[in-house]
């Protein structure tokens, strides 16, 4: 099993986390990790409202996910776009986060951006420096490479609940069986 911490790997919540809320069957990307900690958005819980209910002046539709535990009342977005976004900071050669906001959303009312392109979270997941690495030593996150060069296809493929049965499949052996079991087994 990969334990190699790096920009750009996804951390999928082990089949063991059951009834916690924010990490329960998540998928993360990995968008900074370094000796002083590490910063992640979780990709495939997506909120009831778009993102035009936070920000009036889109007026396109964009879904919205919960990027994680911390800083909850905050927008923060990973894109494909640095060509065009200015302040960007790299997560991997095509994806990164951040940037003028105020560009991207001149950009998307302007039809120039698209889900393809960009992903809103409100939230990060967030660790201190080696509490990242200490839960992976304990199986807590299954650490991969993303399977798919053009990383940018996490931003739209990873919508929703079958992004973490997809990985539990890939894994294969014992994680395939976790893959069509309940949310909530106790409850079985």
């Amino acid at each position: 099993m990969n334990t190699n911490l790096s920009n750009g790997k996804l951390l999928v919540a082990d089949p063991s986390i059951i009834g916690d809320f924010s990490f329960t069957r998540a998928v993360i990307l990995l968008a900074d990790h370094n000796n002083e900690g590490s910063v992640g958005f979780i990709l495939n819980k997506k909120m009831a409202h778009d993102l035009s209910t936070f920000v009036p002046e889109i007026s396109k539709r964009f879904s919205v996910f919960e990027g994680g535990p911390v800083d909850q009342d905050r927008l923060y977005y990973i894109h494909s776009r640095s060509d065009c976004i200015p302040n960007s900071k790299p997560i991997s050669k095509n994806l990164f986060w951040g940037g003028d906001f105020d560009v991207i959303k001149n950009m998307i009312n302007a039809g120039e951006l698209s889900s393809a392109d960009i992903k809103f979270f409100f939230g990060y997941s967030g660790w201190s420096s080696d509490q990242l690495k200490e839960e992976v030593k304990r199986n807590t996150w299954i650490v991969l490479d993303d399977d798919d060069d053009d990383k940018k296809a996490n931003i739209s493929s990873s919508n929703d609940a079958t992004f973490w049965k997809s990985k539990m499949i890939r894994l294969g052996g014992h994680y395939a069986i976790w893959a069509n079991s309940p949310s909530h087994p106790h409850l079985n």
